[in-house]
């Protein structure tokens, strides 16, 4: 929900930054790797419950999930004249935010369960609706494209909006990690929001396919 309006903000200060880190040996796609190792450390700390450790790590690692993208844009306008990045990076891309985003739930589950005995079922909740809502986004992304019905926003994917995109998702799992005691009922009302977000992109979807 949050993204349209903080992608114009951002595009600035992370434009300035990958100028300044726009390097030969600095890849678009090293920086996805990077931001998935740094993700997937924050889901292990968060298990081990070293939380501070953990909410820098995803910070950090959100940022250069952001990176990447707009080095992979910049790279392409150099060199063919035009916006845009490979298929095979916004692949990788999207692979590992799923990757980093399931794993860092589980993390969390495990060290709120160690230190607080906190219930399973929340993060389970969580998990199902992740499930439906990239299933949601993918699947219209993969039809919009044969269909001739893409949304070109600059991204590799045809995005839908919802009430739950990258931001939420990114401001969520520094909740639960700044807050872990209350990771459980975060997650509650987190499950809840991502699956009205992917009923929104359910129905959406259909109906722009029509």
């Amino acid at each position: 929900m949050l993204d349209t309006r903080l992608r114009p903000l951002l595009a600035g200060p992370l434009d300035a930054v990958t100028a300044r880190i726009d390097r030969t040996w600095i890849t678009p796609d090293r920086l996805t790797v990077a931001g998935l190792v740094l993700g997937l450390g924050s889901a292990a700390t968060a298990a081990l419950q070293w939380w501070a450790v953990a909410v820098v790590l995803w910070l950090v690692s959100r940022v250069l999930d952001g990176l990447d993208g707009t080095l992979a844009r910049r790279r392409a306008a150099s060199v063919a004249g035009g916006g845009g990045g490979s298929y095979a990076g916004g692949f990788l891309d999207i692979a590992a935010d799923f990757v980093v985003y399931g794993a860092t739930v589980v993390g969390v589950a495990i060290g709120a369960h160690a230190a607080f005995d906190a219930p399973w079922w929340p993060f389970l909740l969580v998990l199902f609706a992740y499930y439906v809502n990239g299933t949601a986004f993918l699947a219209f992304s993969s039809i919009a494209e044969r269909a001739d019905r893409r949304i070109d926003d600059g991204r590799s994917l045809s995005f839908l909006g919802g009430l739950a995109e990258a931001t939420e998702t990114i401001a969520v799992h520094a909740l639960w990690l700044v807050l872990p005691f209350w990771a459980p009922q975060i997650a509650v009302v987190w499950a809840v929001i991502v699956t009205l977000s992917a009923t929104q992109r359910i129905v959406v979807g259909y109906r722009s396919l029509r």
